[in-house]
């Protein structure tokens, strides 16, 4: 269980946003320490949670929210603070890779959870960002069902069957903007 107080601390003084507040609650009280999308998980990034990795610039670290954790290997999902905005609600989701990578993968926390809805983890490297689910192997988590109707009730969003399709619309946004602004930081 996520205590509310110390999640905060992830988003730089600044509010945290209704949807992840409300995914909070779903996740310390419904699923309560039960899966509900494969890989993902609300975190408190503390020292900034491997963002150090990249740069240890402060207009970099304050930039980017890290607020779960991605995949079973570590990958981050963050809020980029585009043009610094005091909004996050409406920032875009990018995800830092655990073994390389960096992309732009919802252009905001709707996005995300229609991605999350799909229930397999992001295959992430340096090139490229995409959701791969064999259904034939495919187990659902222990609380995505209870997920799903949470996501219908409160945001009307359906499970998707296509999460890259989210991921492509969100770089034709923002996705070069992001790598070319992760180029001012990081040159991995």
């Amino acid at each position: 269980m996520i205590d509310v107080s110390a999640f905060s601390g992830n988003f730089n003084g600044l509010q945290v946003p209704e949807v992840l507040q409300q995914l909070l609650e779903f996740e310390n009280t419904v699923a309560a320490g039960r899966y509900y999308a494969s890989g993902f998980e609300l975190v408190i990034a503390g020292e900034n949670y491997g963002l150090k990795s990249y740069s240890e610039d402060k207009a970099f670290l304050n930039a980017l929210c890290v607020f779960a954790q991605a995949d079973g290997t570590g990958s981050q999902y963050a809020l980029w603070r585009r043009n610094n905005t005091e909004d996050i609600g409406e920032a875009p989701v990018v995800i830092l890779g655990s073994e390389g990578g960096f992309h732009v993968v919802a252009e905001n926390l709707t996005g995300l959870l229609q991605i999350l809805s799909y229930d397999t983890e992001p295959m992430v490297d340096w090139n490229s960002i995409y959701f791969y689910k064999d259904e034939t192997d495919y187990e659902p988590g222990e609380a995505t069902e209870q997920f799903h109707k949470w996501l219908a009730d409160r945001f009307s969003i359906s499970p998707v069957n296509d999460a890259d399709r989210i991921v492509i619309a969100a770089q034709a946004v923002c996705g070069e903007e992001f790598k070319q602004w992760m180029k001012k930081y990081y040159n991995g």
